[in-house]
């Protein structure tokens, strides 16, 4: 089984990811930590290599080509990125969003970093600008577009302990045989 969970920073899709992936027996893949990982092999923190990114968009390409052969070539993982759901199109058994309203997700974000909310709400603001406009045009994707997603959940409005059980449950309730044709984005072909 390939599934897929994106969505903003401060989200939760890392904690639910891990969740989903360790209830299902998956391995959970994250595009962080292969964005990481590149920016190491690079000699960069990742703070600066994701400003480097919005020069050189070399580096969300091979980010993206490195999830994309992932999804293409296994279906015993659990994919999480922000692009996740797209890069996973056509190979994805079920694709998630997960998001929070921006001061919800700032307000995590600022406890896991030791920031203060307005700084992390700051960033947070840069970082999905310019995210959105790299995937726009790098891809022609709109990050915004949530057509592609099989469930998309606020997780502001759900205790941390009950989202996971949401995914669980409709992963558990997925049927592949009824899932003929009604694949939402079928066909739909990105080159990374």
């Amino acid at each position: 089984m390939l599934l897929t969970v994106s969505g903003p920073p401060g989200s939760g899709k890392s904690t639910n990811a891990e969740i989903l992936a360790e209830r299902f027996d998956l391995e959970h893949i994250s595009g962080g930590d292969i964005f990481r990982q590149l920016a190491d092999e690079r000699g960069y923190p990742p703070v600066e290599f994701n400003e480097l990114a919005e020069e050189e968009e070399q580096i969300d390409k091979d980010l993206d080509r490195r999830l994309r052969t992932i999804a293409a070539t296994r279906d015993d993982v659990l994919l999480e990125s922000r692009l996740a759901g797209w890069l996973a199109a056509e190979n994805a058994d079920l694709r998630f969003w997960l998001d929070a309203p921006l001061s919800v997700r700032a307000e995590r974000i600022a406890e896991r970093e030791d920031k203060t909310v307005p700084e992390a709400r700051a960033t947070t603001e840069r970082r999905e600008q310019s995210e959105a406009k790299r995937y726009a045009d790098l891809y022609d994707i709109d990050i915004h577009d949530l057509s592609i997603y099989d469930a998309a959940i606020n997780t502001a409005r759900w205790s941390e302990d009950v989202v996971p059980d949401m995914l669980t449950a409709a992963v558990e309730r997925y049927d592949p045989a009824e899932d003929e044709g009604k694949h939402p984005v079928e066909g739909v072909r990105y080159e990374f």
